[in-house]
């Protein structure tokens, strides 16, 4: 059923940046919640389906709220809002605290992921590219690190699919191991500043190496990242994830859609998830589409792939 609902806002201060420049805000949320809004003075009419208008209301007094608390409304913002805002959420939660800004989740999914980061020791993050499974994990370790609850990060991943041939490819150790392990640099210098990455990983603070280098270690008193999971034998994430010293956490993010295991080879990450699911103490968070925080074609794609992946596997 069509309706129109009026919504007022008391500091016409704030209406600028909550309708964005040449109102983009307010465009995007017309196009994500499916109506039509009118600006007239310090009033905004929303015309549209009921449960879209309602919608769009809360959108708008959310992004309000956050403005008058002195926080800025970027259009991600405005997407994260629209996404609560569908599922009944208020958007707020108490974000990762690092150097260079403060890391909010944007999606239901997310938050539950955040969640999970602040209450166990060891957790599995499963879902698509842009989903934030890396990213957050790097944030909260990042945030850890700063506050002195943990000595060290330890970010991982395997290089070069799941053998690691590293010795394939020319240059030397460094050389070759940095094109697989750049996700990582950049997630890092999203929260830190570049002399402050080389200071910490010069005293052995921040580590990021190959899976390889992972084995006949303890990890104490650090925060473990394993990223591209997908694409780890069973034999080396058993091996990865006996790892685990005291005081530490282990984080495993991985994409099972899209191992680079030859065909027929068992993933490590699948194995772990049907071997540990009732292990007491281990959170499995799946992301979905819904969760994808990059460009809107990337969750259009990623639906795309599943709905023709299901396909198959029905026929």
């Amino acid at each position: 059923m069509s309706v129109t609902r009026r919504v007022a806002f008391d500091d016409n201060s704030v209406l600028v940046e909550l309708y964005g420049v040449h109102d983009r805000n307010l465009a995007r949320i017309e196009q994500l919640a499916n109506v039509q809004l009118a600006a007239r003075a310090n009033q905004l009419e929303i015309s549209g389906d009921s449960d879209d208008v309602g919608v769009a209301h809360k959108t708008l007094t959310s992004l309000y709220e956050r403005l008058k608390r002195g926080l800025a409304v970027d259009t991600a913002d405005v997407d994260a809002a629209v996404r609560f805002a569908r599922v009944g959420g208020d958007g707020e939660d108490e974000g990762i605290r690092t150097r260079k800004r403060t890391i909010n989740a944007r999606s239901p999914g997310q938050r539950e992921y955040l969640a999970a980061l602040r209450e166990r020791d060891m957790v599995f993050a499963l879902g698509p590219a842009g989903s934030g499974k890396t990213y957050l994990a790097v944030a909260m370790g990042v945030s850890l690190l700063l506050a002195g609850k943990v000595e060290r990060i330890v970010l991982s991943r395997p290089a070069v699919e799941a053998g690691e041939r590293l010795g394939f490819l020319p240059g030397d150790m460094r050389e070759k191991i940095d094109p697989y392990l750049r996700p990582l640099y950049d997630a890092l210098h999203d929260m830190l500043p570049a002399e402050l990455i080389a200071k910490r990983m010069e005293s052995g603070d921040i580590e990021i190496a190959p899976l390889a280098f992972m084995r006949g270690r303890t990890l104490s008193h650090c925060y473990v990242i394993l990223d591209e999971a997908q694409n780890t034998t069973p034999m080396q994430m058993r091996m990865f994830l006996t790892r685990l010293g005291e005081g530490s956490r282990m984080i495993v993010t991985g994409d099972p859609s899209q191992t680079d295991l030859p065909r027929g080879e068992r993933s490590g990450l699948a194995d772990a998830v049907e071997t540990l699911g009732k292990v007491e103490g281990i959170r499995f968070v799946r992301l979905s589409s819904q969760d994808v925080v990059r460009h809107d074609l990337v969750t259009r794609i990623v639906e795309a792939y599943d709905a023709r992946d299901r396909s198959k596997s029905k026929g």
